[in-house]
C-alpha cells in the first residue's frame, strides 16, 4: 500500500513541521511482567515558544470496550486548546479525552490514536499516570527496548520453498498458493520512534491470523531500521529491530505460515510527481530503492535468512520510476538496472543489484519483483526482469479498486502472460470501501488461475483508509476483512 493509516501520515507530518522535542513510550509489559490493562504512549510531535503539538494513542488489552475514556494530569502548567479524534476537555490539571462517535468501539488488542494542540510555560513535563475508563495504564516515561515475549512453539512447520516453472513447490514438489495477510509495522512505527510492531505479535496474535486459514504473512520492513542507521532510536533499531524480525519470522513459520520480507521504506530524497514526503531518510514509500543502503539491507537480510529456505524475500514494496519520468522505456531500464535515472535525485538500485546482493549473501531463498505503477502494471515484467542464478524469481503485483490494472480484461492481458511462465503472487489486495465486492472479483480471478494473494492488512486501522481487514488482533474482522476470512476459511475448511 502506498500510505500508511490517518493517524501514521499525521504524526509523520507533524514531526515534518517541527522539532521532536520529546516523547514517552509505555513499555508492553509491567514490571511484575503482566500485560496491563491498556497501554498509552504520548508523544509531543512539535513544539514551540508558548504551545506544542502532542498525541495519545490508546491500546486497549481487556474485553472490548463500546465507549472509552482517557484521562491524565499535566504537572507544568500546560492547557488543551483544541483536539482531534477526542473530545477533548481540561478542568484544573486534569485532561480528558473522550470518544467520537465513529470511533468509540475498542477491541481487545485494538488502538487509537488522538492529537491535540495545547500551551505550557515553564515547563512542558511528560504526564506520568494514565486511565482508561478508570482502569490505570502502563506509562512509564522512558523508551525501553522491547521486553522479550513468550517463546514461540519450537515445531515449526512453515515448508523450504523453491520454484518450478510456474509455481512454488516444497522440497516434495508440492505447490503452495500464498493465500494471507499483510501485518504492517515493521515499516513505519521504528523509523517514527514508537517501536517496532504496531500492536501485538505474540504467539496468540499469530494464531488469530493462521485461525483464518492462511498459509502467509507478508511483513513490511523499514531500510534504516534494519541497518541501525543514525537517526533511529538503538532500542527500535539494528540488533533489536533484527532480532524482533527473527522472532517473528519464527513465530510465524511456526504456525505453519510463510513469512514474505518485503523491503517497504528506503533512504533517499525524492521530491517528484506523487512524492510521499521531502525527508531524505526511510519515513515514506520512495520511487524506487537507493543505491547507497539497499543492496547492504538485502545482502544482510539474506544472511540472516539464508539457511532458512522458507522466507521469502520482496525486493521492494512498490516501485514507480514510471511517475518520475515521461518514458516508460526509461522507467523500466531504472527499474532493473538503476543508476542515474530521470527525475530520481539519488542513486537507484535496481532489481538487478538486489538480486546480486541476495545471492552474493549465499541466499537462495526465493525472490518476488513486483513492476511498475506501485506494482500494478506488469505489462513489460517478462522483457525486463533480472537474472537470477539460482532460477527462484518470481513476479510480484498489487492491486486495488483505484489502481488502472484492476478488472479482468487487465488481468487477462498482461497478468496471464507473465503467469503463464513464472510463479506470480499479488502481494497486496484490497479496496478502500470497507466492503470486499472487489477483492471478491480479485480472489476469482486468481483461484481461476491457482495464483497466490495476501490481503492489506493485518491492522486495526480505518478500513476506509488503510484498509484494514480486523478490528481487533483477535481476528474480529472489518466488513471488508470478512470477505478474505470467510473465502480462505472456504478455500481450506
Amino acid at each position: 500500500m502506498r500510505h500508511p493509516p490517518r493517524s501514521v501520515l499525521l504524526a509523520a507530518a507533524a514531526a515534518g513541521a517541527f522539532a521532536l522535542v520529546s516523547g514517552a513510550v509505555v513499555p508492553v509489559v509491567t514490571a511484575e511482567g503482566a500485560t496491563p490493562a491498556c497501554t498509552v504512549e504520548y508523544t509531543v510531535t512539535g513544539q514551540w515558544d508558548n504551545g506544542f503539538q502532542g498525541s495519545v494513542r490508546i491500546t486497549n488489552n481487556q474485553a472490548a470496550v463500546d465507549g472509552w475514556k482517557l484521562t491524565f494530569d499535566f504537572a507544568g502548567g500546560q492547557k488543551v486548546t483544541q483536539g482531534w479524534n477526542a473530545k477533548w476537555s481540561q478542568s484544573g490539571t486534569t485532561v480528558t479525552a473522550a470518544n467520537e462517535s465513529w470511533n468509540g468501539t475498542l477491541g481487545t488488542g485494538a488502538n487509537t490514536t488522538a492529537g491535540f494542540l495545547a500551551s505550557w510555560s515553564g515547563g512542558n513535563a511528560v504526564p506520568t499516570a494514565f486511565k482508561l475508563n478508570g482502569t490505570p495504564c502502563n506509562t512509564d516515561t522512558d523508551p525501553t527496548t522491547p521486553p522479550p515475549t513468550d517463546p514461540p512453539p519450537a515445531d515449526g512447520t512453515a515448508p523450504a520453498l523453491h520454484v518450478s516453472g510456474t509455481k512454488l513447490v516444497d522440497t516434495a514438489g508440492r505447490p503452495r498458493r500464498l493465500l494471507g495477510v499483510n501485518r504492517s509495522g515493521g515499516e513505519f512505527m521504528c523509523v517514527q520512534g514508537r517501536g517496532i510492531w504496531d500492536g501485538p505479535v505474540d504467539d496468540a496474535a499469530i494464531k488469530a491470523i493462521a485461525d483464518w486459514k492462511t498459509n502467509a504473512v507478508r511483513i513490511p520492513l523499514n531500510e534504516e531500521c534494519w541497518l541501525g542507521l543514525s537517526g533511529i532510536r538503538p532500542e527500535y533499531g539494528g540488533a533489536n529491530y533484527i532480532n524482533a524480525v527473527k522472532d517473528l519470522v519464527t513465530r510465524v513459520e511456526a504456525h505453519g505460515l510463510t513469512p514474505v520480507l518485503d523491503l517497504h521504506w528506503t533512504y533517499g530524497q525524492y521530491t517528484g510527481n506523487s512524492s510521499g514526503c521531502s525527508d531524505v531518510h526511510a519515513t515514506c514509500q520512495k520511487p524506487m530503492p537507493d543505491l547507497q543502503y539497499a543492496p547492504s539491507f538485502w545482502a544482510s537480510v539474506a544472511g540472516t535468512f539464508k539457511d532458512d529456505r522458507a522466507a521469502v524475500f520482496d525486493l521492494f514494496n512498490e516501485p514507480y520510476p514510471d511517475r518520475a519520468t515521461a518514458g516508460t522505456t526509461d522507467a523500466w531500464k531504472c527499474w532493473r538496472d538503476g543508476g542515474t535515472c530521470p527525475g530520481i535525485s539519488y542513486e537507484v538500485a535496481g532489481m538487478q543489484d538486489l538480486v546480486d546482493s541476495i545471492r552474493g549473501a549465499g541466499a537462495d531463498n526465493v525472490i518476488l519483483a513486483g513492476g511498475l505503477a506501485y506494482s500494478n502494471d506488469l505489462s513489460q515484467w517478462l522483457t525486463h526482469r533480472p537474472t537470477d542464478p539460482a532460477g527462484n524469481l518470481a513476479a510480484a503485483y498489487h492491486v486495488y479498486n483505484f489502481n488502472t490494472c484492476a478488472n479482468e480484461s487487465c488481468w487477462n492481458s498482461t497478468l496471464a502472460p507473465v503467469a503463464a511462465q513464472v510463479p506470480l503472487v499479488a502481494g497486496e489486495v484490497g479496496e478502500n470501501t470497507c466492503s470486499h465486492g472487489f477483492v471478491d472479483q480479485v480472489m476469482k480471478w486468481f483461484d481461476d488461475h491457482a495464483l497466490s494473494y495476501l490481503g492489506w492488512t493485518w491492522n486495526t486501522w480505518d478500513c476506509s483508509s488503510g484498509p484494514s481487514l480486523i478490528t481487533g488482533y483477535d481476528g474480529t474482522p472489518t466488513a471488508y476483512g470478512t470477505g478474505l476470512r470467510d473465502h480462505l476459511r472456504a478455500l481450506n475448511p
